[in-house]
Parts: C-alpha cells; sequence; structure tokens
C-alpha cells in the first residue's frame, strides 16, 4: 500500500490561501492526477482555508486591518492547519481551525446561506467543496473551531508506481491571480456536524 503524510501551519492571511492550495496539489502530484483533479482539489482547499481565514478569525482580522501594522500581527493571528493523506490513491484532506465555530451545520452547508448584512450571497462554500471532493464532513462548534475533512479518489488506474513520480498535472500548480473568492461573515452558537458523499 502507498502511503504518504504532509502537515502545514500557517497564520491566518489572506495571503496564505493560495499558498496552502498549491501546496495541497503539489503534495497530491505522486499519485499523477489529471489537470482536472488538481482543479478540483485546489478548489475545495481554497474555500476551506478561506472559510477559516474570513469566517473563523473575522473579528482578529477586522481589529488586524484597522489598528495594527502587518508586521506586528504575526502572534495574534489565529492559526490554520492541513493535514493530507494518501492512502493508494485516495487523497484525505484535512482543514482545521480554533476560530468561532459554527452554529448549525446543515444551514450553512446550504449554497446561499450568509449571515452578512450586506450583498454577500455566495455561502460558505460547503457546496463546492462536495461538489468537487468524494466525500465532506463538516465538525464544529461555537468557540471551539472548524474541522473540514475531505476526501477525493485519485487517476482510477492511472496513479504513479513512484510515490515522487513526474505528472503532467505540474502547470496546474502556480496560484491563481484572481484573488480570494468573496466571503460571507458568520457568527454561531451551537455545536453540530454533517457528513456528505457523492457516491464516487
Amino acid at each position: 500500500m502507498q502511503q504518504n503524510e504532509m502537515k502545514l501551519e500557517f497564520d491566518s492571511h489572506s495571503c496564505n490561501e493560495s499558498f496552502a492550495r498549491v501546496t495541497v496539489a503539489a503534495f497530491m502530484t505522486q499519485l499523477n492526477p489529471t489537470l482536472e483533479e488538481v482543479a478540483d482539489v485546489k478548489t475545495a482547499v481554497s474555500e476551506a482555508v478561506t472559510n477559516a481565514i474570513i469566517h473563523a478569525y473575522k473579528n482578529e482580522s477586522v481589529v488586524k486591518s484597522r489598528f495594527v501594522k502587518s508586521e506586528d500581527t504575526a502572534e495574534e493571528a489565529g492559526r490554520i492547519w492541513i493535514t493530507c493523506h494518501i492512502r493508494d490513491n485516495l487523497l484525505e484532506v484535512e482543514v482545521r481551525d480554533t476560530g468561532c465555530g459554527i452554529a448549525d451545520v446543515k444551514r450553512a452547508m446550504e449554497p446561499f446561506f450568509s449571515t452578512a448584512e450586506e450583498n454577500d450571497h455566495s455561502g460558505l462554500g460547503f457546496a463546492f467543496m462536495e461538489a468537487f471532493m468524494d466525500t465532506l464532513e463538516v465538525e464544529s462548534a461555537p468557540g471551539e473551531g472548524t474541522c473540514v475533512r475531505m476526501t477525493r479518489r485519485i487517476g482510477g488506474g492511472r496513479h504513479s508506481e513512484s510515490i515522487c513520480g513526474k505528472t503532467d498535472a505540474f502547470d496546474m500548480l502556480q496560484p491563481e491571480q484572481d484573488g480570494m473568492p468573496p466571503k460571507s461573515q458568520y457568527d454561531g452558537n451551537d455545536a453540530g456536524n454533517i457528513l456528505l458523499s457523492d457516491g464516487r
């Protein structure tokens, strides 16, 4: 059985979102994925990390952006952890934060659910994660943070015998220049968890 693991820890700054998804994409290239598979995983990771940056630590972000110089924020920033496992051709991705948490996970999974006061109806991105990954599990409790676990079976029968083999997906690793997608603000008080699968 082919196995490998990668762990990543970084501050909840928006500039780290592209770094996180490109790092996960680089890790999965050992499975010799298609360009579509790399793009799908990058999108799902981007949504999960953006949620942690904008929603989980939104109060800290507002304070820092208005009152604190950027070079002084490292110790105050929220932390985000990503763990990736490869088991044969199955990629497992976990994105975790210790932010404000989600009150009603089932309601938050709705595509256009938003608690934003202004015209932000993009939701929390869980619909994208569900669409692009094989399974999605969200665990959260108010004040305790959120853990998003996703899996995707990569390449069918294509995955490389060499754990660090070359791949035609390398060009997909460059970070996009269009920045982060707009996100709503979230506020919650109750615990919740949900597991979704598209049956692939």
